[in-house]
């Protein structure tokens, strides 16, 4: 396909502007261990900022993954990455990755933090026994977006894994957990 004239000038300039908002965004290697750690505790102290119920919620749960940096881009095709650790009983017992890839109509992108509470045993115990846990198939997320006052729906709070989606920087729309497949990182 052709593209002429001034399409061919917006497509280009569009193309060149993802790149140089990717470029700043993209990691050099894998984090280590206490990196992950100190962002995983700063993403959480950012997390009971942002939501009035975290700090209830993070004491009920049996189990909180925390990715404190996850990188979304697309043009046309997106992915997403990021790493974190998992916390039970307020200590790291996993390192993990989190990648999503899609299809369809977007442009941009993004960085943002991801927290996923698993409030039963059961829920947690699944997770950590599963190799590679696809949310949407192996596993639900109830995920809660607050509203301008910071309220949470009490019935999605009720159910066995809830995630967040907060500290979001960038141009991309949106706010999904659906299709992430997160595997355990050897740390």
């Amino acid at each position: 396909m052709y593209i002429a004239g001034p399409a061919r000038f917006v497509v280009l300039l569009l193309l060149c502007l993802l790149l140089l908002a990717l470029a700043p965004l993209r990691p050099a290697a894998a984090a280590s261990a206490p990196e992950i750690d100190a962002a995983v505790a700063a993403a959480l102290e950012q997390f009971q900022v942002e939501v009035p119920a975290a700090r209830d919620l993070t004491r009920k749960a049996k189990g909180i993954l925390v990715f404190p940096n996850v990188i979304k881009a697309g043009f046309g095709i997106g992915g997403a990455y990021g790493e974190g650790a998992l916390r039970v009983g307020g200590k790291t017992v996993g390192y993990y990755n989190t990648v999503a890839a899609s299809i369809g109509l977007q442009l941009g992108a993004e960085s943002r933090a991801e927290v996923i509470l698993f409030m039963t045993d059961a829920a947690l115990e699944q997770f950590r026994n599963s190799d590679g846990w696809e949310i949407g198939v192996d596993g639900s997320v109830a995920l809660i977006s607050t509203g301008v006052a910071g309220e949470i729906d009490t019935t999605t709070v009720a159910e066995p894994v809830i995630g967040f989606i907060f500290g979001v920087q960038g141009l991309m729309a949106n706010l999904s957990l659906e299709g992430a497949k997160i595997s355990q990182l050897e740390k």
